[in-house]
């Protein structure tokens, strides 16, 4: 529901914040040398790999590749979404969001008190249903657990919810855009009737939506909210907002039902959340690994549980970075995470999530079912199944340990696919090479000003080479010579979420001359050095070109003079790198 940010405010407040001083209040910073280093707090380590540049105002961690600006470390960090570390920022710096970005967030802001209001009604309403209560007191939910997690009740006529808005045509309007009413043939009615109310909330606690839960006969027995303005489902954890009350987590448990983490909550499990009555996504799994370095999912031991734990293990080994941790824990048939603290007290949920099998572990048992590990033809098998989960696990230890373990388990070695993301970076454990299209990056992302170098015919060159990379430098000069006075992160802001980002970070990480005169002289050299292997590259062409054209014909003369222009282009260019080039 909130506006768009436009790009120029966040290019003023990245322009205006101190990275430094921003991570030292939450990090123990130490100087060492132009930057300032510390023990990375998004995995575990003993020597220090995590580097903040106060000239290039980002940060670049060597151990686990983590990296951003002070928007990515606030959301990584302080656990926020985009808009909120924006917000928390430009509140630092005494900056207002600009009008076309609060516009549309007044209309949020309404739905967000339409909702509150909401929620204070049902808990007034499970006060007067006797009903409502002798149910949690059966589950043994509390008033104390209750007032935790704001639960409610939902009376079972049509339109007491309506009636206490008021039936004025914003108002309508604005319960239905919240998903707590509907137009039926019979008029407009509460969504939600003669049932347990559960508030969803978001990061900052402000409820977004509702689960419902029928206390008599009917179906469904569970009713979520619809997906709204301020709602989705994949992208929810219920509870997580109580979970980070209880102070920091090293991990979350993950449980399907609401009334699971509740009473979870109530054993002494305060870490423990649930899905919204979907599978497991990716957004889910982010929000979880953002919160804690350990998730333990929670499953029933039927067959519905087993395709929910594998739908589970494919989004999260798609998301295991190192630092991260996973593990899933079966129950027995028939039973849930409620039954069994109800019969065996906090102490037996404890023992079972001692028994969690390692993520890696369970994948590497699916994929070796029905396999028979004594003939070339089962092992070649379980290595074919193991290729395609093995591309979508990001680069780095975990994915090392993973590979060599289905090259022991398959006796055979083989060169496995490397996610596309990662092809430009190979992260902490590799620096990139120095190559002339990465060092005039490089530069020109610590000195954007190096573009005004860059005349309209080294442009035009550079948008007639194929130079692997040369689009992202083209692009880069196009913005610094816009906005000359865009730092670094401004620019690496430019290219978030796109395929680009990830290598272009790597490339500002790299260490570069420190006086202004040598590196315009190495992004000067650079350009060249571009240009020349797009030169080179071009008279090798011809040649193969002109071998393969006979006797003289008009396009045999084309070609030859096109040849002379290159070699000569070639020969004045080497003259201008020197003879050492």
């Amino acid at each position: 529901m909130s506006g768009r940010i436009p790009q120029g405010f966040l290019d003023e407040l990245l322009a205006r914040v101190d990275i430094v001083e921003l991570i030292g209040q939450r990090l123990p910073l130490k100087r060492a040398g132009r930057e300032f280093k510390a023990l990375c707090p998004f995995h575990d380590e003993r020597t220090p790999s995590f580097t903040v540049s106060p000239r290039k105002q980002f940060y670049h961690c060597f151990g686990c590749g983590a990296h951003g600006d002070a928007i990515r470390f606030l959301m990584d960090y302080d656990h926020l979404s985009f808009r909120d570390a924006v917000e928390e920022l430009a509140a630092r710096l005494g900056m207002s969001l600009p009008e076309s970005a609060r516009g549309q967030e007044e209309s949020g802001a309404e739905l967000y008190r339409i909702l509150a209001r909401a929620a204070a009604f049902y808990r007034a309403q499970l006060e007067e249903s006797p009903e409502a209560r002798r149910y949690l007191e059966s589950r043994g939910v509390d008033r104390a657990l209750a007032e935790r997690f704001g639960l409610g009740y939902a009376p079972p006529s049509g339109d007491r919810l309506i009636l206490s808005f008021g039936k004025e045509t914003a108002v309508v309007e604005a319960l239905i855009a919240a998903g707590l009413a509907t137009k039926t043939v019979h008029g407009l009615r509460d969504r939600f009737r003669a049932r347990l109310m559960f508030p969803i909330l978001d990061t900052r606690g402000r409820p977004i939506a509702f689960g419902g839960r029928l206390l008599g006969p009917g179906e469904p027995k569970y009713l979520n909210s619809p997906e709204t303005a301020l709602f989705h489902k994949g992208r929810q954890l219920y509870g997580l907002w109580q979970a980070r009350q209880s102070g920091s987590l090293s991990r979350l448990i993950v449980v399907e039902g609401y009334m699971d983490a509740i009473t979870l909550h109530g054993h002494g499990f305060p870490e423990t959340v649930a899905t919204l009555g979907t599978a497991v996504t990716g957004d889910q799994v982010e929000l979880l690994f953002r919160n804690a370095s350990d998730a333990i999912y929670c499953f029933d031991g039927d067959r519905a549980g087993r395709q929910a734990a594998w739908r589970a293990a494919e989004a999260t080994l798609a998301r295991m970075r190192d630092g991260r941790q996973a593990k899933l824990l079966f129950l027995p048939e028939g039973e849930d995470p409620d039954s069994i603290v109800r019969a065996q007290g906090g102490e037996g949920f404890a023992r079972l999530l001692e028994q969690a099998v390692p993520l890696s572990e369970y994948v590497l048992q699916r994929l070796a079912e029905g396999v028979d590990f004594s003939t070339i033809e089962g092992r070649a098998r379980f290595a074919e199944r193991a290729e395609a989960l093995l591309a979508r696990v990001p680069e780095g230890a975990f994915r090392d340990l993973f590979a060599a373990e289905i090259e022991r388990r398959s006796g055979h070695r083989r060169s496995f696919p490397r996610p596309a993301a990662a092809a430009e970076d190979r992260g902490p454990r590799r620096r990139l090479a120095r190559t002339p299209i990465r060092t005039a990056i490089g530069l020109l992302l610590q000195r954007p000003s190096l573009a005004e170098d860059v005349d309209a015919e080294m442009l035009e060159e550079l948008a007639a080479s194929d130079v692997q990379g040369v689009s992202a430098l083209i692009e880069l000069i196009s913005l610094a010579r816009d906005r000359p006075s865009l730092p670094a992160r401004a620019l690496l802001a430019h290219f978030e979420g796109r395929p680009e980002h990830r290598a272009l970070l790597a490339i500002a990480s790299l260490e570069w001359p420190d006086s202004e005169d040598a590196e315009r002289k190495e992004f000067r050299d650079a350009l060249l050095q571009i240009r020349k292997q797009s030169l080179t590259k071009r008279l090798a062409l011809l040649r193969e070109r002109m071998d393969a054209v006979a006797g003289e014909t008009p396009e045999a003369d084309a070609l030859e003079e096109d040849l002379r222009k290159t070699l000569r282009a070639l020969a004045a260019l080497r003259a201008q790198l020197g003879s050492g080039s």
